[in-house]
């Protein structure tokens, strides 16, 4: 049985970075301590003055504790701030969660009790991974090392030779252009904020643990570009600069790098009332509009040629990327979910609001991108039916995080369902078996 559409989803600042130019800081000259400085004050000249308040509270907690052993050294003046002290809540309040000082060389602390797990701000130790508290998370993780692939599995011979053959037509060739140079940049974008900007305030283990893996199928899937661009013989330098010279693209992905750039900030935090609710607004942007609007224009159009029997080594590895995808899309969904249970007062109906019209906001975009990658109607698919379908997913992913659809729009590629179910069955020397895993039963959670 085809997987039925509608429970797709339910099946689950550094300029150098983005694009600009880095400058490195001069190296500073060693210099040698008084002979009368104390070890605990040499220490604490390796480690970055705190400044947010949260580090300021785990100075001040560690003071008060006057704690009898840090890294081996003793207090001389217990009633005095120890330097040590101070280093070694900096680096904690670094990891944002582990407040015990003692727990960052894994001495013994207090067990991590269950309840006390919580996505963000969470003072429970975070090298435990157990208890779990959250399984879906765990889940996920299983899941996801079990639909384990690699680009170079996938044979590209009958794609290279439609390719260099004269059966594609100029419309056919700028979607495929047009598509990988959106895709080859969108995966790293998304994974520079997840290593950069959002893994580090999420205080959870088993969720760091499947970003972990999520990070890992973004790199994976700029690989799988990369392997169509060279397979099909792409000119590398118009692909991969088309988020900076096509429009349509740059308008998708700068307007995802806007929702990255307060969090780069050396002092955001999740403490506060309005950094939680800018780490909310980031999750949406990437995990419900990147992952689970932007991208989906493309994939039809890309899973299109699939369907009629062409390029299918770029077709079968757009459903391992499909396929990834959508478990992106759910784990940062329910995570979404699990914070505005876990903290209430941040959905605000300000932030409800703010949150539509990002989605709104995309959908333009996305619809925009649609129309510029085909202008004319091709491969059975034309421009007023992708404004349905654009609409139509949006209000899906709206009603997955508690807000009201906009559009009331139908689906206009039932297809996709067909597409969706992996379990097919290939001809082994022409392709990989997609349904094929490194173990444990195939999932879309």
């Amino acid at each position: 049985m085809p997987m039925n559409w509608d429970d797709e989803d339910d099946k689950s600042g550094t300029p150098s970075v983005f694009g600009g130019a880095a400058t490195a800081a001069p190296a500073a000259a060693p210099v040698a301590p008084p002979a009368e400085m104390k070890p605990s004050a040499i220490l604490a000249e390796t480690v970055m003055t705190p400044r947010s308040p949260s580090v300021q509270r785990m100075v001040a907690e560690a003071t008060a504790s006057r704690t009898t052993a840090v890294v081996g050294l003793r207090h001389d003046a217990p009633s005095a701030p120890d330097a040590a002290a101070e280093a070694m809540a900096a680096a904690a309040a670094s990891l944002n969660g582990t407040a015990k000082l003692v727990s960052l060389l894994g001495e013994s602390v207090a067990r991590v009790k269950v309840d006390e797990k919580r996505i963000i701000n969470c003072r429970a130790d975070l090298n435990q991974l157990v208890p779990i508290k959250y399984q879906w998370a765990w889940q996920k993780y299983l899941d996801a090392c079990a639909n384990h692939w690699m680009p170079q599995e996938i044979n590209m011979s009958r794609d290279i030779e439609l390719w260099k053959s004269n059966e594609l037509t100029e419309d056919e060739r700028r979607i495929v252009k047009r598509n990988m140079g959106f895709f080859s940049t969108a995966d790293s974008l998304v994974a520079n904020n997840i290593v950069l900007a959002a893994y580090k305030h999420i205080t959870n283990p088993e969720c760091r643990q499947y970003m972990l893996r999520q990070s890992f199928e973004e790199a994976l899937h700029t690989h799988a570009y990369q392997y169509i661009i060279e397979s099909l013989g792409l000119d590398e330098a118009e692909i991969f600069n088309m988020y900076h010279e096509i429009n349509s693209i740059h308008g998708k992905d700068a307007f995802e790098i806007a929702l990255t750039r307060e969090m780069l900030k050396p002092d955001f935090e999740t403490e506060t009332f309005k950094g939680a609710q800018t780490f909310l607004e980031n999750l949406i942007g990437y995990y419900v509009i990147m992952e689970g609007i932007f991208f989906y224009s493309g994939f039809v159009m890309m899973l299109s040629f699939q369907r009629q029997n062409r390029l299918p080594g770029s077709g079968e590895q757009f459903q391992y990327i499909l396929r990834d995808e959508t478990m992106h899309m759910n784990f940062g969904i329910d995570v979404i979910n699990q914070i505005k249970i876990e903290n209430p007062d941040l959905w605000t109906p300000a932030v409800k609001e703010k949150s539509t019209e990002l989605i709104r906001k995309a959908v333009e975009l996305e619809i925009a991108y649609a129309k510029d990658t085909m202008p004319r109607g091709i491969l059975g698919l034309n421009a007023a039916m992708f404004e349905d379908y654009v609409q139509y997913v949006a209000d899906r992913r709206l009603e997955k995080i508690g807000l009201a659809k906009v559009y009331g729009a139908s689906n206009p590629f039932p297809w996709m369902s067909e597409i969706l179910d992996l379990k097919k069955e290939k001809n082994f020397f022409e392709t990989r078996v997609t349904e094929y895993q490194t173990g444990g039963a195939l999932s879309w959670e």
